[in-house]
This record gives C-alpha cells, structure tokens and sequence, in this order.
C-alpha cells in the first residue's frame, strides 16, 4: 500500500472506530511494521483526540521483541505530545540508545520554549555538540529560536554569528528573536543584512514595528515589501492594521480592509474584530459599527472591541444599549469588557450607570474588580466632581493605588480646583513617577487658576531642581501617503520656514479679526 493512499484513507476518519478498524488492518497486513505509515497512524490519532490509543501503539511497537525502538516513531511522538512528555520522551529515546538526528533536536526545543526552560535548553545543546549535529543548519536554527524565547538573546547572537552558511530560516529566527525582545532597532539590521528575504522576514519586521508602536515605520516597510513584490498574508495584514489603528491612518486602513475584501479574509473573525478596532482608533466609529453589525459571528473580543470604542468616542449610553445586546445574545462579558463599560460611563460622565455597573460586577458577574476597575469607577467619580467619593474609594481599595489612579486625582483636582487634593496625589505621584512632567505641570496649573502665583512657580522651581525636563508636545498629519510629525520647539523638518510662516499669517489674521487668539495658540508667541 502507498503512504500517499494511506494518508488520504486516514483523512476520512472520523471516530475512535474507524481508527480501532484501521489499527487492525495495519496489523493484519504487516503495514505496522512501516514506521513511516505507522507514523501518520499516530499523528491521526493525536489529530482526533486518542492520544491514549497513540501511547498504546507507540508503547506495543517499541516492546516488540522482533523490533528495535526506532528515532523517526520517537520523532513523531516528541512532535506532537505536550511539552513536558516531549521532554520525557527524548530522555528515554537516549536511554534507549538512540541517537537524535536533525529533526528530535528541533521537536525537543520546541517543547523547550514552551517550558520556558533555558537550562534545559543548555543541557540540550550539549548533547547536540555530542552528536555533531551542533553545526547542522536546522538544529542551530532551533537553539537559536529557544535561545531567544527564552531570553538568552547573547547565546541566540553568539550562535548565529558563528555560523558560516545561513539560510532565510536562521536569519529568520534572529530577527524573530530581536523583535520578541522588545528590539526591533537590531531586528531592522539584522533584517538589512539579510542575502533573501520571504515573507516571514517581512511579516516579523512589521509586526515588530507595530509591537513596539512605531507605526509609521511598520507602514514603511509594508510599502518596501508591495514594491519587493511580496504578498502578504494574514498575519502581516493583522500586524498592518495594527499599525494603522496606532497611528490613526483611516485612507490605509479602508484600502486594507479592501484588500481583506477581496482576498475573502472578512469570514475570519480576527479580521472582523482588528477592523474594528482600527476604525475606531482612526475617529470613525461609524464605519466601525457597520463592520460589527455585519457580522454573523460575534465573540466576547468583539463586542469589547465595540464598547471600547464607544468608550473612547464618548459615546456612554450607545455602550450600555451595546452591553445589553452582548447579553441577550448570551455572550458572558469578561473583566476587559467592563473596563470598556466603565471607560464609557467614565468618558460621557454617566455616573449612575458606573456606580451600576461596578456594584454589579461581582453579584451578578462573578468578575471581582481589579485595579483597572477601581482605576476607571476612581476617574468617572472624579471627574464628575466626586472628589471626596473619589478619594474615599482609593483609600477603601484593597489594593495599592497606582499612578494612573493618583493621575485621575490630579486631573480632576485641576478641573475642579480642588489645589488640597491635588496636591496630595502629586506627592503619591512622585514616588511612583519621579520623573514626569506632566505631574508638576498640572499642579502648577491648579496654583495659577486659584492666583496662587507664588506655589505656582515654586512647583516649577521644584521641577527644574529635580531635573525633570517638560516633555515636548507633537502631533501629525498624513498627505499623498505620507506622515509628517510636528514636535513643538523642533525647527528641523524639511519645510519649517514655510510652515512657520504660514502660522505667522494665520496668526496675524486672526489677530486682525478680532478672534480668541490668544486661546486658540497658546503661549505661542511670535516676534513682530
């Protein structure tokens, strides 16, 4: 019999009986003896849920008299059982005194990673160098994907680098390593380097970019990819749209979710749930809402997506009536969902419905709120003038307040001149926060609202002293496909003249006319 036409019998079992008749029909025939039709009998049955019955016919073979244990069956078994027995399996495959060839080395690791176990990993390696198999391309490949995950980035480099021929997967593992470090600088040059690149490479670099929110250059390299002829697939389009949601690029993110179109991708809910989340970071929420509402298929992301999207539009009672669709569509909310609802309540000041809802998490729930609960009932009470109510929960919390909630305090106090509160929460944000500036501006501010001129500039003098640095403003815009950031002080963009002039002439008209000018720029002053 051909493996091909066992392999495509297989496919059409579905039960433990078929796989029981089909075990005794390998037996009948001697086709048990086959270790490579034997070997996807196994993985059959791990594919179905029988791992038991795998455990069995792997156990029954290897304690046959007549047969020698054999490294493809062990193989096959580290492969695809959890990551512990992988572990356990390629002990007794040593004990047996089998040698591990190109394919056990990057089974094992892989189970390594998933334990997270570098040690592990090092014994390992030994034992590669004890097979001479520590400069196979395929298992150096490995070390340095198990190096790397598990944050031994050195050792990863150090192997890499002492490699004479590399191919796209070694290089492909390195960049792999970098971006899961946070590095995706090092990833860039590695990357660059690189003989050939597929679209693994790419797909790396631009979800790194979008990992480490640096969307522009995420973009970028998407650009330099289309040009390479590359075509993406479906995780460089979840990374791209990823990317689009940070930096607020709607024209791209419609001509991603054309492309989707097309390539049939809309009927994966993933695709669903990361539109809607782009558009409503991109400031259409109504085309967000119709992505959501031509679903077929809903999950508890989507609908958090949604209500987080409502949250950040202001849009508090639209979030509520969401909420309740969500449960009479049976959908258990989840702890991110009700930060979304408070979020919501927090952003359209529905201080009833917060106090509702964060009663109710709990009794009714059964989600014990968390210190992102706490922080978002803290901020909709503050900011709704509740300072007192405010304070009185974080002192009654039973955890430790963090900055974002002594944050909300500040803001609030600003808002409310409340200069007592406010300066109470700077002195918990100091600890935890020493060197933000926005902290001592916003202090600062409350002092001069209230003509306390004298504080006011003592909390800047105490700034300076500290050597804490004002953090500059910046914002962006996107033309012809392009982004231009602006940061406030900068004079190095290409076109500065130009655009300082033209605010010069707005300036002057609006001065001219009689307008708020004053407001409307700030403390920008310009010399006559």
């Amino acid at each position: 019999m051909r493996v091909s036409d066992f392999v495509s019998f297989l496919k059409q079992c579905t039960s433990f009986k078929h796989i029981h008749q089909t075990h005794g029909f390998l037996v009948s025939r001697g086709l048990h003896n086959d270790n490579l039709i034997l070997s996807h009998f196994i993985q059959a049955c791990f594919s179905l849920g029988y791992s038991s019955y795998a455990y069995f016919v792997f156990t029954h073979n290897n304690n046959n008299n007549n047969k020698r244990p054999n490294t493809y069956l062990f193989n096959t078994m580290i492969n695809v059982v959890s990551p512990s027995e992988a572990v356990s399996l390629y002990d007794k495959l040593l004990l047996a005194g089998l040698r591990p060839d190109t394919y056990t080395f990057p089974f094992v690791l892989k189970a390594v990673i998933q334990l997270s176990s570098v040690e592990l990993g090092r014994q390992i390696h030994c034992q590669a160098l004890g097979t001479g198999l520590h400069s196979d391309v395929n298992v150096v490949t490995a070390l340095v994907r198990m190096y790397s995950c598990c944050g031994a980035l050195l050792d990863a480099r150090k192997l890499f680098d002492e490699m004479n021929f590399r191919d796209v997967a070694l290089w492909n593992a390195m960049v792999v390593g970098y971006v899961k470090a946070g590095d995706v600088d090092n990833a860039r040059k590695v990357f660059e380097q690189m003989p050939e690149r597929n679209l693994i490479s790419w797909t790396s670099l631009i979800a790194g970019y979008a990992q480490m929110r640096r969307p522009e250059e995420a973009i970028v390299a998407f650009k330099r990819m289309q040009l390479e002829n590359v075509e993406p697939d479906e995780v460089t389009i979840l990374a791209l749209l990823s990317a689009c949601a940070h930096l607020g690029s709607l024209e791209l993110g419609e001509r991603i979710h054309s492309y989707i179109q097309k390539r049939g991708f809309l009927r994966k809910l993933p695709f669903n749930n990361a539109l809607i989340d782009m558009y409503v970071k991109s400031g259409s929420i109504r085309k967000a809402l119709n992505v959501f509402e031509n679903m077929k298929e809903k999950s508890v992301v989507t609908w958090t997506t949604v209500l987080a999207g409502l949250a950040l539009h202001g849009l508090g009672r639209e979030a509520s009536l969401v909420f309740s669709q969500m449960e009479s569509a049976q959908v258990k909310p989840n702890d991110v969902t009700f930060i979304a609802v408070l979020s919501a309540c927090s952003h359209a000041g529905l201080v009833e419905m917060g106090r509702w809802y964060f009663n109710n998490m709990d009794s009714r729930y059964g989600i014990r709120p968390k210190i992102e609960h706490y922080g978002c009932m803290i901020d909709l009470l503050a900011r709704a003038g509740y300072l007192q109510e405010a304070f009185k929960l974080v002192n009654a919390m039973p955890l430790e307040a963090n900055a974002a909630i002594w944050g909300s305090l500040l803001s609030a106090s600003n808002i409310h001149g409340d200069a007592k509160l406010g300066q109470h929460a700077l002195q918990h944000l100091l600890k935890l926060e020493p060197h933000n500036s926005g902290n001592y501006m916003l202090l600062s501010n409350i002092y001069a609202a209230l003509d306390g001129w004298d504080e006011s500039g003592m909390v800047r003098k105490n700034m300076r002293d500290t050597g804490v640095k004002k953090m500059p403003g910046w914002s962006f815009i996107e033309v012809n496909d392009r982004f231009h950031r602006f940061i406030a002080g900068d004079t190095s963009h290409s076109e500065f003249n130009r655009i300082f002039e033209v605010v010069c002439k707005i300036f002057y008209q609006l001065k001219k006319t009689g307008n708020h000018w004053k407001e409307i720029f700030g403390l920008l002053e310009f010399d006559s």
